[in-house]
């Protein structure tokens, strides 16, 4: 920036940026004569504030370009992701069988209990065997081993990976929203543009080809 002194018009080329921000006065080196400087060092701070916009992008824009990149991912659709969940059901359902199984030989070698009690503590276990089936996989790495074989993969919308509480409510309480209503929130997935279900809506997440 230019600084010329009103007095004796002595004039000097400076850089901006050296100036202190709160200088208001200076003192011309010719005539020692001290002259505001306070709109200057304004224009001055202005000018960088500029600059540094100019250089940093706009986070909003960068957000929304991120958005539509992830946006334009090929998505899994409906009967891919179908085929994955009756591979993950074959599984669940063999862990189930078989650890169900060595549960209740172990509470009947025990005497735990009376066989109505037994079998309902196999059911209870069954269910929360396939609950953390579900919620592991899908907060772990994003896939079941039914996504895998299909290649197939839940992310956020904002494509960065699930954590095990945004899994775990995708997976029960979103999972059964969407088969409680006559299964309309699965059957959402082969009409939406995005192949989103409702739990993946309500989980805001998607599930991408790989």
């Amino acid at each position: 920036m230019q600084i010329t002194c009103p007095h004796c018009g002595f004039s000097k080329q400076i850089d901006a940026a050296k100036l202190p921000v709160d200088i208001t006065k200076v003192n011309c080196p010719k005539c020692k004569q001290s002259f505001p400087l306070l709109e200057k060092v304004e224009e001055a701070t202005v000018t960088q504030e500029q600059l540094l916009a100019e250089r940093q992008p706009d986070p909003a824009q960068a957000s929304v370009s991120t958005r539509s990149k992830i946006d334009g991912l090929p998505k899994a659709g409906f009967w891919m992701r179908l085929v994955a969940t009756f591979i993950d059901i074959f599984i669940v359902f063999i862990l189930q069988f078989l650890l169900g199984t060595l549960l209740a030989v172990i509470g009947i070698a025990n005497n735990s209990g009376s066989a109505e009690d037994m079998a309902i503590l196999v059911q209870l276990f069954g269910f929360a065997l396939s609950f953390i089936y579900y919620v592991f996989f899908t907060g772990y790495c994003g896939q079941t081993p039914g996504k895998m074989v299909l290649r197939i993969k839940v992310i956020r919308c904002d494509g960065s990976s699930l954590s095990y509480g945004r899994a775990a409510f995708r997976e029960i309480p979103a999972k059964f929203i969407s088969g409680i209503i006559f299964g309309i929130g699965y059957l959402m997935v082969a009409f939406d543009d995005q192949k989103q279900g409702l739990h993946d809506r309500m989980a805001d997440t998607y599930v991408i080809k790989l």
